[in-house]
């Protein structure tokens, strides 16, 4: 699944950049430091916005294409911030061949956003997973830790309201 840049405008603060310069200080001089460093600044800002990968390559004094390559090749990497309910539903065989990628589709109607994204507000963010571990339940979705199992696409308004509301 191809990973999408966020439209969420970037707002990081001084005091993570500086955060961000420190870690590019300490470890510049070691060899293969460009993943470690990525992940320290995913740690710090939450995801690997295009803003971040610019300092890291300018700071490193290698290509904004060569650090865009790393984040989009490696799953681990963010480049959309992450919601205050993360929505995961899984489309492992048992959820996939029982309905998953319908409840998927009516989740990405319902906040306007798709896989990998997350809503202007910051509040949620929605990932396709391969299996969640609960195949008995199947289709399943998670938010944060709450499980959702045994979905049909007209249970999500509903579930989408109640954390709205919180």
């Amino acid at each position: 699944m191809k990973k999408k840049i966020s439209q969420i405008p970037f707002s990081g603060t001084p005091e993570q950049e500086a955060k961000l310069l420190e870690v590019i200080e300490q470890n510049r001089d070691v060899k293969g430091c460009l993943m470690p460093i990525m992940q320290e600044a995913q740690n710090i800002y939450g995801y690997l916005p295009v803003e971040v990968q610019k300092i890291i390559a300018d700071k490193l004094g290698i290509s904004i294409e060569e650090v865009y390559g790393v984040s989009t090749f490696y799953s681990m990497f963010n480049l959309s911030p992450k919601g205050k309910y993360q929505i995961s539903v899984c489309l492992g065989t048992a959820c996939y061949v029982k309905g998953a990628q319908d409840v998927l589709d009516k989740i990405c109607a319902e906040l306007g956003i798709g896989p990998g994204e997350c809503t202007p507000d910051g509040k949620f963010s929605i990932e396709a997973c391969r299996c969640i571990g609960a195949c008995g339940l199947a289709p399943v979705m998670m938010i944060n830790e709450d499980v959702y199992g045994r979905l049909v696409p007209d249970d999500i308004p509903e579930i989408i309201e109640k954390y709205k509301n919180m």
